[in-house]
């Protein structure tokens, strides 16, 4: 393990129980690997009714990509930019709900292609047995000024 939940949650601007992610498997310049149990959390904050939806694993990958950039910034001496996540695309699904998944959640997260302002990421999650979801995220940086004029 090369990062913990409590160095996770110093990285990203998540708190408390909604930083997601346990670990930081592995992770260069392209790429971040991290592990979670917290969907089996009967507390976990994005639950509803007792089930968790599997439409929440895209925020375990948009948790990855946030520490991801966190990881580089720091890597690179700089200060970690604030960045939002601004499209998903070809989102995809293996399944409706995940706090009935027993194991733990392995969370990838490829940057595909990065400019100055925002990053494309191919973000995938699985389990030991099954591939569970993936799709593309974009994030970016908030323009200063806009809509001003």
């Amino acid at each position: 393990m090369l990062m913990g939940h409590a160095e996770i949650c110093a990285t990203i601007p998540h708190a408390g129980a909604m930083c997601l992610l346990d670990a930081v498997i592995a992770w260069d310049e392209q790429h971040i690997r991290c592990r979670s149990r917290s969907h089996l959390d009967p507390t976990n904050p994005l639950r509803r009714n007792g089930a968790l939806s599997a439409l929440h694993l895209f925020e375990y990958g948009a948790q990855a990509m946030a520490v991801h950039g966190g990881l580089l910034a720091r890597a690179r001496a700089m200060e970690s930019a604030v960045r939002y996540l601004v499209a998903l695309r070809d989102a995809r699904l293996a399944v409706q709900r995940i706090d009935d998944i027993p194991g733990a959640l392995e969370v990838e997260a490829h940057s595909l292609m990065s400019t100055g302002d925002g990053v494309i990421y191919e973000i995938s999650v699985t389990t030991e047995a099954r591939w569970l979801a993936s799709g593309r995220a974009t994030i970016m940086a908030p323009r200063h000024g806009a809509g001003a004029g």
